[in-house]
C-alpha cells in the first residue's frame, strides 16, 4: 500500500518519516517531491574497479546552472534530507526531469526501513541538459510494511550507507566480500 498525501503528513507529525526541509507544496496526492542539491561529483579514473574506492571530484552546480554530457556519469545529491523508520521509501525520477532525457537512479531507488541520510542519484542524460541546483528531481514514495522489521538499516553493521553527508556517496562495492 502506497501513503497518500494524508498519511505522509499524519507519518511525519508521528516521527516515523522525516523530511528536511519539509515544503507542504511539494507534498503530491501520494508522493513528496525532492530537489537536486548544491554538491555534484564524478569519478576521476576512466575505469571504476568494482573491488576499490574509486576517487571522486565534488564540485558545486554554480547559479548559472551546470550541464550534464551524455556518457558522464554524475553522482548528485537530493537537497532534502530524510529518515524512514517505519515504511519503505522509494525514489522515482519526476516525469519532467525524464522528459528532459535526465534518469536519476539505474538501480538504487529503493531505500530500506531506517534509512536516515541524503539521497545519492546516480545521474546520466540522454542529450546535453543545463540542471540548476534546487530544481524537482525526484519524488518519494513511501510503501507500508507488513510484519515487523528485525533490523532497520540505521542499526545494521554491514549497512555502507549510513554517513550523513551532503555530498553524493560514492559506490562502497569495495566493502563487500566476493
Amino acid at each position: 500500500m502506497i501513503l497518500s498525501d494524508r498519511q505522509i503528513k499524519q507519518e511525519i507529525e508521528k516521527g516515523t518519516i522525516k523530511i528536511e526541509p519539509f515544503r507542504p507544496h511539494c507534498l503530491g496526492t501520494n508522493s513528496y517531491d525532492v530537489h537536486l542539491g548544491k554538491a555534484l561529483a564524478t569519478y576521476t579514473t576512466p575505469i571504476l574497479d568494482a573491488k576499490k574506492d574509486n576517487p571522486l571530484t565534488y564540485f558545486e552546480i554554480p547559479e548559472e546552472g551546470f550541464i550534464l554530457k551524455p556518457g558522464e556519469l554524475y553522482l548528485g545529491i537530493t537537497e532534502e534530507y530524510t529518515e524512514t523508520h517505519a515504511h519503505v521509501p522509494f525514489l522515482e525520477g519526476k516525469s519532467s526531469a525524464g522528459r528532459l532525457g535526465i534518469d536519476i537512479h539505474a538501480t538504487a531507488g529503493k531505500g530500506d526501513v531506517g534509512f536516515c541520510n541524503y539521497w545519492t542519484l546516480e545521474i546520466s542524460v540522454k542529450i546535453p541538459v543545463r540542471v540548476y541546483a534546487g530544481m524537482p528531481i525526484g519524488q518519494l514514495i513511501y510503501f507500508a510494511v507488513e510484519g515487523d522489521v528485525e533490523v532497520s538499516y540505521a542499526t545494521k553493521k554491514s549497512a555502507k550507507y549510513n554517513t550523513k553527508d551532503p555530498r553524493p556517496m560514492g559506490s562502497q562495492m569495495f566493502k563487500n566480500t566476493f
